[in-house]
C-alpha cells in the first residue's frame, strides 16, 4: 500500500456520477484542491451504507476544511446516482470497476467471500494533495465513524 509522502500516478480515468448519468475524468482533473478518497465496496450493503451515511452527515464540514470528498466503488454511475438520492449524498461518487485507483495506490488485497478468494480494493481512505502526493492514509476505516476519523486526520495534518 502506498505510504505518506509518496506520489501516485494520477493519469488513470474514473467515471463520475452526475445528473446526466456519468462522465469520464482523469483522476488528475479532480486535484484542483486536496482530495480525500474514501474507498468502499458496494452500494446498498450494510457496512458501505454506514460508511457513506457517516460521510454524508459531515461532508459539508470536510469541504469547509478545504478538501474535496470522493467516494469510490465499482458500482455504475446510475447505481451511484440512485444511491446518492437515497442517502442524501452531496459529494462525488466515482465508478472504478477496473480498480484503477487501487492499482495506483497499491491497495488491491486478497479477500474471501463464501469460500472464494478474489482480489479487491482495501476499504481505506487517502488524503491526496494537488500534485498527487499522499498526505495521509487510513488503512482500515471504522465504517460507522468514518467522517469523524477523517476530521481527526485533517486536524492532525493542520497542526
Amino acid at each position: 500500500m502506498i505510504k505518506k509522502g509518496e506520489k501516485i500516478d494520477t493519469s488513470f480515468t474514473l467515471e463520475i456520477a452526475d445528473e446526466n448519468g456519468g462522465k469520464k475524468v482523469t483522476f488528475s482533473d479532480l486535484l484542483d484542491q486536496p482530495v480525500i478518497v474514501s474507498v468502499y465496496m458496494k452500494n446498498n450493503t450494510s457496512g458501505c451504507d454506514r460508511q457513506n451515511k457517516s460521510l454524508a452527515e459531515k461532508a459539508g464540514e470536510i469541504t469547509q476544511k478545504g478538501y474535496k470528498l470522493v467516494a469510490i466503488s465499482k458500482d455504475t454511475c446510475q447505481s451511484h446516482k440512485n444511491y446518492a438520492e437515497k442517502l442524501g449524498i452531496g459529494y462525488i461518487l466515482a465508478s472504478d470497476p477496473d480498480h484503477n485507483f487501487a492499482r495506483a495506490t497499491d491497495s488491491l488485497v486478497e479477500k474471501k467471500m463464501y469460500g472464494k478468494i478474489f482480489s479487491g480494493p482495501s476499504r481505506s481512505a487517502y488524503f491526496i494533495d494537488t500534485d498527487g502526493t499522499v498526505k495521509a492514509v487510513i488503512e482500515k476505516i471504522d465504517t460507522a465513524n468514518h467522517a469523524e476519523e477523517l476530521l481527526e486526520k485533517i486536524k492532525e495534518l493542520s497542526s
